[in-house]
């Protein structure tokens, strides 16, 4: 294995797969996005640069604005509700012998489900006259619109969206965090409890500082998701009613795809890409913590 290492022709074979993978899927394409954001394209006919323009008519674009703001609103939820309820789950299921591999697989089976098939089955469970609503009127209560509401700074679809995409994701966070804590000495838990540390004090005091480094991994990953989070929305409300559940990623996907303003919706991706670059940065920058062993 050593000799393979020393060998440069050998690293070369086993590195250039990836690397031309990586080369013609992500970063060509990604320039060229950069490119046509700058410039006048319909993908009918050449691009023709136009410097600025789509990103000052981003800045006069309402439905642009609320995108953001929605989509904003989706980072912070995602990553305060996963890392909680991630932790919590993570914390709970470490400590329980019987079970802990059921429990563990029905929290992450939504995760390998596909994110159509259930944005069409909440759609429905949402629905005013299906669902919710028809057990809440056989007991006499009205339910609210909840896919239609736009009552609010952050509209009533916008949390029950979030909840849903909480609901479906929190096993990877869940699966990250537990398999992080397996790998802490049990000596350490050993000790804690022999100096009479309560469970939630060796939680608190062992396992976070411990785990640090992949919350953050955790945390990237959910922020990432956020900002390109699509999907779900596109199934349960393509982006209504009038535009108030639209993101990032279905505002792209509207202008590109439906009325072909593809230089306006790379500009859109750029934006969305820089949002991604610094929110990473930013988080490896909080959860950056020194080498160690466990």
């Amino acid at each position: 294995m050593e000799k393979i290492l020393r060998d440069k022709k050998a690293i070369l074979v086993f590195v250039l797969p990836g690397l031309l993978l990586f080369t013609f899927v992500l970063f060509i394409p990604i320039c060229q996005s950069v490119y046509y954001a700058f410039c006048d394209y319909d993908a009918l006919t050449k691009p023709v640069f136009v410097g600025l323009k789509n990103f000052v008519k981003l800045t006069k674009d309402k439905t642009m604005m609320i995108a953001l703001k929605n989509s904003l609103f989706f980072l912070i939820f995602s990553c305060v509700s996963q890392l909680i309820m991630g932790l919590i789950l993570a914390g709970l299921l470490t400590n329980i012998k019987k079970g802990r591999n059921a429990f563990k697989n029905i929290i992450y089976l939504p995760c390998v489900l596909s994110s159509a098939a259930l944005g069409l089955l909440w759609m429905f469970i949402f629905s005013p006259k299906l669902g919710i609503n028809q057990l809440l009127a056989k007991i006499g209560i009205e339910g609210p619109l909840w896919l239609m509401s736009t009552d609010g700074f952050i509209i009533l679809p916008m949390w029950v969206i979030g909840f849903v995409a909480l609901w479906q994701y929190v096993g990877q966070s869940m699966m990250l965090y537990m398999a992080q804590i397996s790998g802490i000495s049990t000596a350490l838990y050993e000790a804690s409890y022999i100096d009479g540390c309560t469970k939630v004090q060796t939680f608190r005091h062992i396992t976070l500082p411990l785990i640090k480094p992949m919350v953050g991994t955790a945390m990237s990953l959910n922020a990432i998701g956020a900002l390109k989070f699509f999907d779900l929305i596109f199934n349960m409300t393509e982006g209504g009613p009038n535009h108030k559940t639209e993101v990032l990623a279905t505002h792209l996907y509207q202008q590109g795809f439906k009325y072909f303003k593809y230089g306006y919706a790379s500009a859109i991706g750029v934006v969305l890409l820089v949002l991604c670059l610094i929110m990473t940065f930013v988080i490896n920058k909080l959860f950056e913590t020194d080498s160690y062993e466990m």
